[in-house]
């Protein structure tokens, strides 16, 4: 149960961390990173809602999706993208 409540705090400053880092203002290079890591984390969720889809399909059955899941892994995929650029373009 201590797991869960950390793992739940996590995920909740990711979340806001998130918010945060679209909402501040920066210079160029800064709004090109946060740019870049959402443009990439976008195309990951993309991809897997494509393969969500294509899932459901193959199984001719519909299973929705998790929103706190969904939520949790495009925090996650932004928060790593980011940090990725971050180092890639020095901010």
């Amino acid at each position: 149960m201590l797991f869960a409540g950390i793992f739940l705090a996590f995920v909740v400053v990711l979340d806001i961390a998130l918010l945060v880092s679209l909402i501040r203002p920066g210079d160029e290079r800064r709004q090109m990173i946060v740019w870049k890591a959402s443009t990439a984390a976008f195309g990951g969720m993309v991809g897997s809602f494509v393969f969500c889809i294509v899932e459901n399909c193959i199984r001719q059955e519909y299973e929705g999706m998790n929103p706190f899941t969904t939520l949790t892994t495009a925090a996650t995929m932004y928060f790593l993208f980011l940090l990725f650029f971050k180092r890639k373009y020095g901010d």
